[in-house]
């Protein structure tokens, strides 16, 4: 039985503690919406002395479905009949039951006292920012190829204001293309209210905003990729990878060694290795650290991605670390589907290039090139081209610095 008790028109205060949490970790709370409403304010409020040890997120589904997720990033959301809150789908007011979906992500033992209030009042559209003049981009970087396909500068993990980044959709892009990407995968957590806006944005920039989302737990953080529609985070792994594949998209495994957002294999498992595997995660704190790889070698070595997860670019900017796709008419999905992919620390660091039986170092003087059964070939010039060599491989300093990986 829900704590949460009714102590006013709209309004609900409730101690959620780790009992409750166990037994739902995504409780709800039901209320009506009539015809001609002239907009919805939902504030969540709790005690914020318990730090991260007490972290409630807030949603909202509509008769409809699902309509958006703060996460914990935001308390307060608002519904207009012509708009909404960064996060949320702008799709009117239908009348009928509504629920406010609560996260009960982390809950200390003695419990957590919850209030969720909502008023059914008038609520300005949120103000839209003038996209900023075009970005100058860096001259693009000419890589070998076979005959009709091309190598994409690519960011394959990023949030702007739909969740918990900082930046609008406008100023995510023409930070990309500073950055010298041709495309990056916008994937804000548990929503998809960025979809609609992504074309005309990159449209304006030069630069291909895809979609994604970041379907995100406690237990495990998965990016969705490929216009797929919402995926219910709350439903077991499995059934995102069946969800994704099954509408035409692919299932990354985020940062699967990352501290509290470990992989955790949420709800069992996936039914077999997962598409892609964030095995270069940007925030990668000592890169001679070798839990990624180690992981990655246990899980069968998916194909290899890379993701910068920028939030903010005081702390990390999109395209560190680079996804090279290798594309045929530039489909980003289908080069990942193939398995063509090479990870390097950026768009001008050193790479490595899988093309047939070659593999291409380019800039990588002084490295140690690594096979997946532990050789280690010297690399002697700014490009070397290597035959002989088959599955992914490895570009390392002395020290194991991890330098670039392919595919």
């Amino acid at each position: 039985m829900s704590p949460a008790r009714e102590v006013g028109p709209g309004r609900w205060r409730g101690r959620w503690t780790p009992e409750d949490r166990a037994a739902s970790v995504w409780p709800t709370l039901p209320f009506e919406v009539g015809d001609g409403c002239p907009g919805l304010r939902v504030t969540l409020e709790h005690d914020r002395s318990h730090g991260s040890s007490g972290v409630v997120d807030l949603g909202l589904v509509d008769p409809l479905g699902w309509r958006g997720w703060s996460g914990g990033a935001r308390s307060v959301l608002e519904v207009a009949p012509r708009g909404a809150t960064p996060g949320y789908l702008d799709r009117g007011l239908p009348p009928g039951t509504w629920e406010v979906v609560l996260g009960l992500h982390r809950l200390p033992p003695e419990g957590l006292e919850v209030e969720v209030t909502v008023e059914q009042v008038v609520v300005e559209p949120p103000p839209q920012a003038p996209p900023g003049p075009p970005t100058e981009r860096p001259p693009r970087r000419r890589l070998p190829a076979p005959a009709g396909l091309r190598w994409l500068a690519t960011d394959l993990h990023a949030h702007s204001v739909h969740s918990d980044g900082v930046l609008t959709l406008d100023a995510l892009a023409a930070l990309a293309v500073s950055q010298g990407l041709d495309a990056l995968w916008v994937t804000d957590h548990n929503t998809v209210s960025h979809h609609p806006h992504l074309e005309e944005v990159g449209a304006r920039h030069g630069i291909r905003l895809l979609p994604g989302q970041e379907v995100t737990t406690a237990d495990g953080h998965a990016n969705a990729l490929g216009d797929v529609g919402w995926v219910d985070f709350r439903r077991p792994a499995r059934e995102w990878a069946d969800h994704a594949r099954g509408a035409g998209g692919l299932l990354s495994l985020n940062h699967p060694v990352a501290g509290d957002c470990a992989w955790r294999d949420p709800g069992g498992p996936l039914g077999g290795p997962p598409d892609l595997a964030e095995v270069w995660h940007g925030p990668w704190a000592d890169p001679t650290h070798g839990g990624p790889l180690a992981w990655w070698a246990a899980a069968g070595q998916p194909v290899p991605v890379g993701g910068s997860d920028v939030h903010d670019p005081r702390e990390q900017l999109p395209g560190t670390p680079t996804t090279w796709v290798l594309t045929e008419d530039d489909d980003v999905l289908g080069g990942l589907a193939a398995g063509r992919t090479a990870v390097s620390a950026g768009t001008a660091a050193p790479v490595l290039l899988r093309l047939g039986d070659e593999l291409h170092t380019l800039g990588a003087d002084g490295t140690q090139l690594v096979c997946a059964d532990g050789r280690r070939t010297p690399v002697r010039g700014d490009r070397v081209v290597v035959t002989g060599h088959d599955g992914p491989h490895l570009l390392e300093r002395d020290d194991r610095t991890l330098v670039a990986l392919s595919s």
